[in-house]
């Protein structure tokens, strides 16, 4: 079984989180890593591994309000995966981050990547500019 670490990385190149993900196959579409990346992110929300200091989830989307109503503080309540998969890959299709890929970018949800034991993966979120 392929691992596959990930980042999270700012416009300017910084990183700012990384996350391993275990892949069934070397071969996938950017659908398939989004499913992959969110999935494991909920999951160790959900079993209280991955919330920041005040109990929030840190992840590529944020939970909906009414996921962040339930929610509160605590980080005891769970998130539903699909949900946020389905936001991931919405924000993906309108540019709300990009996937770059050995520094190539990836295209579409669609797009076939075959990864290698070198393979670099780096989700870019891109800040919407205030004032229009």
């Amino acid at each position: 079984m392929p691992t596959l670490t990930v980042r999270d990385e700012t416009a300017t190149g910084d990183t700012t989180h990384e996350l391993t993900l275990d892949l069934l196959d070397e071969t996938l579409t950017v659908r398939e890593l989004i499913r992959s990346r969110v999935y494991q992110e909920v999951d160790d929300h959900n079993r209280n591994k991955r919330t920041d200091a005040h109990g929030k989830f840190n992840g590529l989307v944020t939970p909906t309000p009414h996921e962040k109503t339930l929610n509160g503080a605590k980080p005891s309540r769970e998130i539903d995966w699909k949900k946020q998969f389905d936001a991931a890959c919405e924000a993906f299709d309108r540019n709300g981050f990009f996937i770059l890929i050995d520094d190539r970018q990836a295209e579409s949800l669609d797009e076939q990547l075959t990864l290698r034991h070198d393979t670099t993966v780096s989700f870019v979120r891109l800040t919407p500019l205030m004032g229009g």
